[in-house]
């Protein structure tokens, strides 16, 4: 289940208040400055910094390759 277009535009990191790649096919919200990804369940972004999963450059880079994704926070 995606985010809905409106939620992406408001969305952004809880901790350094900065956008956010959303990339749908692994259902999970990117920082890559903090190296940090959140996950969407059952379509609901769980922005908690507790919650937050630490990841590698490398996986980063091939979440930000998602063809799908689109960076969060443009209406922000």
């Amino acid at each position: 289940m995606s985010l809905d277009p409106f939620v992406l535009d408001i969305l952004v990191d809880p901790v350094d208040r900065e956008p956010l790649y959303y990339a749908p096919g692994a259902a999970r919200l990117v920082n890559p400055r903090r190296l940090v990804a959140y996950e969407v369940r059952g379509g609901i972004a769980v922005l908690l910094a507790e919650e937050a999963t630490a990841i590698d450059e490398g996986e980063a880079a091939a979440l930000l390759a998602d063809p799908e994704g689109r960076w969060t926070g443009v209406g922000a």
